[in-house]
């Protein structure tokens, strides 16, 4: 048995829980925030059989996508202002980030 643990962006997070509902995974989503743009995630955890992870895998593939987005700054407050750049810059944003994590016991009730 796995945990996999998939950090989604907010702009994804409908597309990935109708695909995996579609694929037949089940899964708990839980709201989160990212550290660097400070914008809304989602978690999704899914405790899974080990043939079906390279399944899953494919499933978040190709339904998270990275994209280019225009982001403003954040203002440094009582950090060294030495890097702080004062406009909008372009970043790649998207994607997911993915845990696999061994289970040792999985229950469903």
């Amino acid at each position: 048995m796995k945990m996999v643990i998939a950090i989604v962006q907010d702009h994804d997070s409908q597309r990935l829980s109708d695909r995996l509902t579609k694929n037949n995974f089940r899964s708990t989503k839980l709201a989160s925030t990212g550290g660097f743009l400070r914008a809304g995630n989602t978690t999704f955890l899914c405790g899974l059989e080990d043939d079906r992870v390279d399944e899953l895998l494919k499933v978040i593939d190709d339904t998270c996508g990275n994209r280019e987005q225009t982001v403003a700054p954040v203002t440094p407050m009582g950090g060294n202002a030495d890097s702080y750049i004062p406009y909008p810059v372009e970043v790649e944003v998207g994607g997911a980030t993915v845990f696999v994590l061994p289970i040792e016991q999985f229950e469903r009730f």
